[in-house]
């Protein structure tokens, strides 16, 4: 736990991997605004991936931060708490008021409706808050390498996995420098892809490309993150709130999913002709 937590401005932000990554312009905005000592806890393997937004990052499975969620359990006074997420009945808000000398700072995540992307939507917020919103600019890596990240669509429907490895044999049989990264827990992966357990492993992987293309949302905004750009295949998610940042371009695979030619010359128009 943190010593001196009074003095300190806690940012509670429990969301996933590309939720995590569309709020690297709040978590810098907010360390403007308040200064270092800001602490961060939800998933630390996330929060971890922007080490300069925060003097100490925490992960919320640790005991000492239920206090925060029951009652009964006394923990520190924080000077003021910021939570970043979801809380549609004020409920949480209400419970952490108690844990906040100056009262809790809420943004909401995302839109409910489509209007805004995310980040947009998170720093109009902070700006009515009277937190001056600062967005990380991304400026797109020069080169054509590629890496494809096909994830199968278990539990819901996602490009299929199949017209990725055409697209990838295709692309290698054009003399294109292309490579294929799998998730780790992936069954029966493709020979040749490369998979890695821990996430920094696949942080360092991707700074070695210049174009990511995916059918995942939550690893294209790692990779925009990172200064890649992004061809990423929308099923169900509405791309206009939840496009990756960056050099972008939004495939829709409803009602129509597009056709292997449609990706290949997709990567054609933003990596150039190899």
């Amino acid at each position: 736990m943190i010593e001196g937590a009074q003095d300190h401005i806690l940012v509670v932000h429990l969301g996933g991997l590309g939720d995590v990554c569309l709020s690297e312009s709040t978590f810098l905005s907010l360390g403007r605004h308040f200064g270092e000592k800001l602490t961060a806890v939800g998933n630390r393997r996330f929060l971890s991936l922007f080490p300069r937004c925060f003097s100490s990052i925490h992960s919320v499975e640790g005991r000492e931060w239920l206090y925060l969620f029951a009652d009964g359990i006394s923990g520190p006074l924080w000077r003021r708490i910021v939570l970043i997420g979801k809380d549609r009945s004020a409920s949480f808000r209400r419970r952490l008021t108690r844990c906040s000398r100056e009262g809790v700072l809420f943004v909401d995540m995302y839109p409910d409706a489509p209007g805004g992307h995310v980040e947009e939507h998170q720093l109009h917020q902070l700006r009515t808050l009277g937190v001056a919103p600062t967005k990380k600019p991304i400026p797109p890596k020069p080169g054509g390498t590629i890496v494809l990240y096909p994830e199968k669509g278990y539990a819901k429907g996602k490009w299929p996995y199949e017209k990725f490895l055409e697209v990838y044999d295709r692309l290698r049989s054009q003399g294109v420098s292309v490579s294929l990264l799998e998730p780790f827990d992936t069954e029966a992966p493709h020979p040749g892809s490369f998979r890695f357990d821990d996430l920094s492993d696949v942080v360092s992987f991707l700074n070695r490309f210049d174009l990511f293309v995916s059918n995942d949302c939550g690893m294209a905004h790692l990779a925009a993150s990172r200064g890649l750009s992004t061809i990423t295949l929308f099923h169900e998610a509405d791309h206009t709130i939840w496009h990756p940042l960056g050099n972008n371009r939004s495939l829709r695979c409803i009602p129509s999913p597009p056709a292997p030619e449609d990706l290949l010359e997709a990567i054609k128009t933003v990596s150039g002709p190899g």
